[in-house]
């Protein structure tokens, strides 16, 4: 039992002593080996971007307002002379020339009426020649007699010509040439004098009356040209002319009226509808354009990132730009940029200057499209 207590005691030193060696060799081995050193540059990002190059572009500033359409002529024809209906000529929706008839009245106690003044008025020219021939050549009868036949003549004349004008009337005719666009009365309707009866439309060219605003109206003024369009007639564009401009600001719109004339092919334009106009401001022949998300608001204005340098090299600059006009999504350029820069159009919002950059698109596309 002795022996074997002290070959345990032995073999528990000998573990003991190797374990403290193994330990030393591992210490030993982890002191010969140097951490890698961190380099001394700093960091530095590069952006991705996308840049177009800017090219010098016309660009119209215009004005854009809302207009209804109106027929060129609008006419309601009444009647002159009483009567009844007795026949329909021409229907509604038939196109009819200025002079033609539409409606005819009952006019048979008219017409017997001017028979009656007819042969009234052929009875006093023959009594009135006699006495005239009488009197002037034979110094035959009386002055007066002679007055009183030659103003008989006069007076059946005049109710001849009274009558016959009359008679004329109870034929309606159209006043002006267009579409019969609506009839008020039917066969045997009693008409009088001033009734209502068809409405005229002229609409192979029509007027369109819009509002101004009135910071407009040193821009908007008779002979200036416009571009109409309508939502039915989509991707169709027509050239009217401002005809009139109105004098006087309405004080409770502040806008001034104006009409604008145009032909109508076809008559797919009708009255009422909506018009959109616009109206050229200004010509630019030569601006620098840039969309408004190109812009970046500083403080102290709007600033451009321009990629400078290839490769590499390519960095951002901001540049400081000024706007001289806008129109819709446009932006002129007055200073800041030139032809030829390269502006980022994607990504400039995380840039500031200095920033490496690495475009990963073409440069040599215009800024915006014509």
């Amino acid at each position: 039992m002795t022996m074997a207590r002290k070959d345990i005691a032995g073999s528990a030193a000998r573990i003991a002593l190797a374990a403290a060696a193994c330990a030393g060799v591992a210490g030993c081995a982890g002191s010969a080996e140097t951490p890698p050193e961190v380099g001394d540059e700093p960091f530095e990002r590069v952006v991705n971007v996308e840049t177009v190059r800017l090219e010098p572009r016309a660009l119209d500033r215009t004005i854009r307002l809302v207009g209804v359409v109106q027929a060129m002529q609008d006419v309601t024809v009444s009647a002159e002379e009483a009567g009844v209906v007795r026949s329909i000529v021409r229907d509604k929706g038939a196109n009819v020339q200025e002079g033609q008839p539409i409606f005819q009245l009952d006019d048979d106690i008219l017409r017997a009426q001017v028979r009656t003044a007819a042969a009234d008025a052929e009875f006093a020219r023959e009594m009135w020649e006699r006495r005239k021939r009488l009197y002037e050549e034979d110094g035959i009868g009386s002055e007066a007699s002679y007055l009183e036949a030659k103003a008989s003549v006069e007076r059946t004349g005049g109710t001849l010509e009274a009558l016959q004008g009359r008679l004329d009337r109870t034929t309606i005719a159209a006043p002006i040439s267009g579409v019969l666009d609506d009839r008020m009365v039917e066969v045997g309707t009693m008409v009088g004098p001033g009734t209502p009866v068809a409405r005229i439309v002229r609409i192979d060219s029509v007027k369109v009356v819009a509002g101004v605003p009135e910071r407009f109206a040193l821009d908007v003024v008779p002979g200036a040209t416009a571009l109409v369009s309508f939502d039915v007639l989509e991707g169709e564009g027509f050239e009217a002319v401002i005809r009139y401009a109105g004098a006087a600001v309405d004080p409770d719109s502040r806008t001034f009226p104006v009409e604008l004339t145009m032909p109508n092919p076809g008559r797919r334009i009708k009255p009422e509808m909506l018009a959109a106009v616009t109206v050229v401001q200004e010509h630019l022949p030569n601006a620098i354009v840039v969309s408004q998300d190109v812009l970046v608001s500083m403080d102290y204005g709007y600033v451009a990132f321009v990629v400078d340098g290839e490769g590499d090299e390519a960095r951002a600059r901001a540049s400081r730009v000024e706007i001289v006009t806008s129109q819709g999504n446009d932006a002129v350029v007055g200073e800041g940029l030139n032809a030829g820069d390269r502006v980022v159009v994607v990504g400039q919002n995380g840039l500031t200057s200095g920033d490496r950059v690495r475009v990963v698109s073409p440069s040599n596309q215009p800024s915006s499209r014509d």
